[in-house]
């Protein structure tokens, strides 16, 4: 199983009772404020499987504290998402299940109920995790991501989702060839492989994104920061702009908002300031630039928004608890063992 490195406690986007304070009208969400939010969104991936269900059985998952995505490949049967009511699964439906969530697929066949697939038919190969009968032919293709969405280190994207998202693509979507692709990277285990993964699993969260944008019925708005399209604006401009000289006031004017509106807003949504996630949006392009250039500390503090290199690495110490001279040589040493 592949496992990417650990992530801190955050705050979750997905689900939330957030009193937006704007009334029952729900403005669209502007199409540039979005696209800076996915540039901005990372991706670790936890794991990877794959279901192989036969006629007349069925599999009992879950339990991942993480969102997991699961692409039904081929074939046809039933899935139900904590103990919920039985949907049917058809060739290229994607699936979002809630972290913590156990859910049951099952194929109809054969005499009696579905038998269940025990533990014994679980095996593991260079990351992925592979649930097949021997010797069965499978009905049900189904490979399955469990991952995190995050932007920086506090704020998640699906952390708190409480219901699964649901949308049925088309084979010329080839959401099935990304993730074919992605347990491939998986299998090789070459230099990159985390990276590859994570890249791969992000577009399939931008697909769902467009997916949503170009729909009815947004699903989108269901996360508390989507729904709100003032504050929204304020955010993406943070994510993409986190070295910029962002005050309070400067974000409250890009929002249209009052200054004490805005921090109300702000703060119902993420449970923390404006500057709080600031300081952490900074963080996290500084430990970017820290292991994939070579750039000084002196410039990457100045890029992050610091005047002072002190005051830069007090905030880097904080957040990493390690300075940023060990962080670059920590993550060289990394990468250096892996190339053995």
């Amino acid at each position: 199983m592949y496992t990417s490195k650990a992530v801190p406690t955050q705050t979750a986007l997905f689900g939330q009772n957030v009193s937006l304070a704007m009334g029952s009208t729900i403005n669209k969400l502007s199409t540039t404020d979005v696209d800076k939010l996915m540039q901005g969104l990372d991706i670790d991936v936890i794991a990877l499987t794959e279901l192989l269900v036969p006629h007349g059985h069925r599999v009992e998952m879950g339990m991942i504290d993480a969102p997991g995505i699961h692409y039904n490949l081929s074939g046809e049967g039933r899935i139900s998402i904590n103990g919920g009511p039985e949907m049917p699964l058809n060739p290229h439906l994607l699936i979002i299940v809630p972290p913590n969530t156990p859910f049951t697929i099952e194929v109809d066949g054969g005499r009696g109920p579905p038998k269940l697939i025990s533990r014994d038919c679980w095996t593991r190969q260079d990351g992925i995790l592979r649930v097949a009968v021997p010797n069965e032919k499978p009905e049900i293709i189904q490979i399955c991501g469990f991952f995190n969405a995050s932007f920086g280190q506090s704020v998640r994207l699906f952390g708190e989702l409480r219901e699964p998202v649901i949308e049925q693509f088309e084979p010329a979507d080839k959401i099935d060839l990304k993730l074919r692709e992605a347990m491939d990277e998986l299998l090789q285990q070459e230099v990159g492989v985390g990276a590859m993964t994570a890249s791969l699993l992000k577009q399939i969260v931008v697909s769902l994104v467009r997916r949503s944008l170009r729909s009815s019925q947004r699903w989108t708005e269901r996360f508390s920061i989507l729904a709100d399209r003032q504050v929204t604006r304020a955010f993406a401009d943070m994510v993409a702009r986190p070295g910029a000289a962002h005050s309070v006031q400067s974000l409250a004017h890009s929002a249209g908002l009052s200054r004490s509106a805005f921090m109300a807003r702000f703060s119902d949504i993420f449970g923390q300031s404006p500057m709080v996630v600031l300081r952490d949006l900074r963080m996290r392009q500084a430990a970017i630039n820290l292991t994939t250039t070579t750039m000084s500390i002196d410039v990457i503090a100045h890029n992050a928004g610091y005047e002072s290199r002190s005051s830069f690495v007090r905030a880097f110490r904080k957040a990493y608890n390690r300075d940023p001279s060990d962080y670059r040589r920590t993550a060289k040493e990394g990468k250096a063992q892996k190339d053995i």
